[in-house]
């Protein structure tokens, strides 16, 4: 049992789209990344996934409507929910969501990061 600093994971990185993980519980990882830019639209058949930001804006956009989701704030997007990150200024934030989810759900692409780095 150890704690788990933030900041200090996030520092540890500058590169952007490309989750670590930083903790597992119950058959789910928590992630650590930054965005930066659009990524792709997709979605994931069977996992939710959550989006704390811990620094600057996220907006997530999905077919009908764009959420912005600012530091301390989290969004939850549901299994089949086709949805796009897109961060126009760098972000950091954790992912918790099902240790088989694939960060590009149903696409596959130079993006695809199927082995993920523990940090």
């Amino acid at each position: 049992m150890q704690k788990v600093n933030i900041q200090e994971k996030l520092a540890s990185f500058s590169d952007h789209w490309n989750p670590r993980i930083v903790g597992e519980l119950n058959g789910q990882h928590v992630k650590a990344t930054k965005l930066k830019g659009e990524f792709i639209w997709h979605h994931h058949d069977h996992e939710d996934e959550l989006f704390l930001v811990i620094k600057g804006k996220l907006k997530m956009e999905f077919r009908e409507k764009t959420v912005e989701v600012n530091p301390g704030e989290f969004i939850i997007v549901p299994r089949g929910v086709e949805h796009r990150p897109v961060a126009d200024e760098e972000v950091e934030l954790l992912l918790f969501e099902p240790a088989s989810t694939l960060n590009t759900g149903n696409v596959e692409n130079e993006r695809t990061r199927k082995e993920l780095e523990k940090i």
